[in-house]
C-alpha cells in the first residue's frame, strides 16, 4: 500500500475547483496548467505550495510540466481537466480536423506525454447527445490506439448528488494504462431534497442551508468598494461547518489553510435599481424573473446551474447571476461559491465578472473529489489527514488586473482578448 500522497497534473486549471478536489481526495497536485493570467493568480493564491504554469495547453510540452514542477521524473498517478469543446457542428469531417476542437487533441497529447496511470476528462453533457457521441468515439479510439483503456459506459454525473446544493450535470471519461484496473464511477453520497428514490442517502443541502450562516451585506456598506469585512455569521448548517472549516469531514485530506473565520470574502455589492428590485421581490421561488430571466432560487430546492459567462473574446457576456432567496438582488461571489461547495477560505478574484467566471466554469470541488476518490480506492493508497497549516499570504495576487497578472507571470498581457464594454 501506497504511503505518500500520490500525484496529479490539471490541465485546464482555471481557479481550481478540480485540484482543490483531488486534493480533498488526497491528491498533490504538483502541476498546473491554465492560459488565463487573472485565474493563474487566484490558483496561485489559493495553492501556494504547488505550480501553477500560465500557458496554453498548445504550447506547452509534458517535459516542460515535468521539469517546471517538483515533479521531476516522478512517475504521475493522474492527469485531470476539462477542455473546452466548442467543435459539434460540422458535419461529415472527423471532430479532430475542427481546429476548435484542438484543445481536446492537445489534452490527449498531454497524457500520452506524461504517461499517467490514470485520467479524467470532464466535459458538458451535450458532448454525449446525438451526433456529438462520435467525437467521443474518436477520443476513445486515440487513447487506445495508444496504451490506454477507457470506460465505454462513460456517465454524466450530477453535483447534486455528490452533496453539491446544485443541479449541474457533466460528463467525465475515466482512463487509465493498460496494465491497471479502470476506476468506478463513483456512486450517489446524497439525493435532492425533493427525491423520493434513494431515501436511504442522506438529503443534498439545500440552497437555505448553503446560505443560513452568511451575513447579511446589506449591513455592510464597505462592501460597496471592497470585497471583504469582518462581519457577524450566523447559525451554520452542517453543510455550513464544512464550507467553514468549524468541521472537517472525515473524508477530506486537504491541507489547512491559514483563515480567519470572521471574515466575510467575495462579497462586493451590487446596485440594482428600484425597478429590477420591484421585479426580483415579486418573482416567485423556483421561477424566472420575467424581463432578466434570472432564477430566483428557492430555499427549499437546489441551485440551478452557476454558468460563467463568456470570455473577453467572445462578446464578455455576464452570465445571469441567480436572485437571492430572500433578498431582493442577485446572490454575491461567495454565495455562488457556498452553491458550489467552495469553502470559504478559498478566495477569487475581487470583481463580480472574473469571481463568477471562476466558479461557473469550474467544477464543483465536491463532485471532483467524489471522482478522485475512486482512483484513490484502485491506487490502493493509505491516505491520512495532513499535519501542518498552510499560509496564503501573498493577498496582491487577487487584485490584479490582467496587464499586472500577465506581467507577474511573463506573459503576453494579450493572451487573452481585451474586454470590449458596450457604449
Amino acid at each position: 500500500m501506497m504511503k505518500k500522497r500520490p500525484i496529479a497534473v490539471d490541465l485546464f486549471a482555471g481557479a481550481g475547483g478540480m485540484t482543490l478536489g483531488f486534493e480533498q481526495a488526497g491528491f498533490d497536485v504538483l502541476g498546473a496548467v491554465e492560459l488565463d493570467p487573472i485565474h493563474c493568480a487566484v490558483h496561485k493564491f489559493n495553492f501556494p505550495f504547488w505550480k501553477v504554469l500560465c500557458k496554453s495547453v498548445e504550447d506547452i510540452t509534458g517535459l516542460e510540466i515535468r521539469n517546471s514542477s517538483e515533479i521531476d521524473n516522478q512517475e504521475i498517478d493522474v492527469v485531470f481537466g476539462g477542455p473546452p469543446c466548442q467543435g459539434f457542428s460540422l458535419i461529415g469531417k472527423r471532430s479532430f480536423d475542427d481546429p476548435r476542437n484542438s484543445l481536446v487533441f492537445h489534452f490527449i497529447r498531454l497524457v500520452l506525454e506524461l504517461q499517467p496511470k490514470f485520467f479524467v476528462m470532464e466535459n458538458v453533457k451535450g458532448m454525449t447527445v446525438g451526433k456529438h457521441k462520435e467525437f467521443i468515439a474518436e477520443i476513445i479510439e486515440k487513447f487506445e490506439n495508444n496504451g490506454y483503456k477507457i470506460n465505454h459506459n462513460y456517465q454524466v454525473l450530477n453535483a447534486a448528488n455528490y452533496g453539491v446544493p446544485q443541479n449541474r450535470e457533466r460528463l467525465f471519461l475515466l482512463g487509465c494504462r493498460q496494465d491497471l484496473e479502470l476506476p468506478n464511477y463513483p456512486a450517489k453520497i446524497t439525493h435532492p431534497t425533493k427525491s423520493k428514490t434513494s431515501a436511504k442517502l442522506p438529503a443534498t443541502p439545500t440552497v437555505l442551508e448553503a446560505l443560513q450562516d452568511l451575513p447579511t451585506i446589506e449591513n455592510y456598506p464597505e462592501l460597496y468598494h471592497q470585497d471583504w469585512v469582518v462581519a457577524d455569521f450566523g447559525k451554520p448548517s452542517n453543510y455550513g461547518m464544512q464550507m467553514r472549516n468549524l468541521c472537517v469531514e472525515k473524508t477530506n485530506y486537504s491541507y489547512s489553510r491559514k483563515f480567519d473565520n470572521n471574515i466575510l470574502t467575495s462579497s462586493l455589492r451590487t446596485k440594482h435599481n428600484p425597478e429590477s428590485i420591484e421585479r426580483f421581490a415579486s418573482t416567485p421561488h423556483g421561477k424566472n424573473e420575467p424581463i432578466s430571466r434570472f432564477y430566483k432560487l428557492d430555499p427549499e430546492g437546489l441551485c440551478n446551474t452557476l454558468r460563467a459567462g463568456t470570455a473577453n473574446n467572445k462578446g464578455a457576456f455576464t452570465s445571469p447571476r441567480p436572485i437571492h432567496p430572500f433578498i431582493p438582488r442577485c446572490i454575491t461571489v461567495r454565495e455562488a461559491a457556498r452553491l458550489h461547495s467552495y469553502p470559504d477560505w478559498f478566495r477569487f478574484h475581487p470583481t463580480k465578472w472574473h469571481g463568477f467566471r471562476q466558479i461557473g466554469n469550474s467544477v464543483p470541488p465536491l463532485l471532483a473529489q467524489a471522482v478522485a476518490a475512486e482512483i484513490i480506492k484502485v491506487l490502493n493508497v493509505e491516505t491520512a489527514q495532513p499535519k501542518g497549516v498552510k499560509i496564503s499570504d501573498e493577498l496582491s495576487l487577487l487584485t490584479l488586473d490582467m496587464s499586472e497578472a500577465a506581467k507577474y507571470f511573463g506573459v503576453n498581457p494579450h493572451v487573452i482578448e481585451p474586454r470590449t464594454r458596450k457604449k
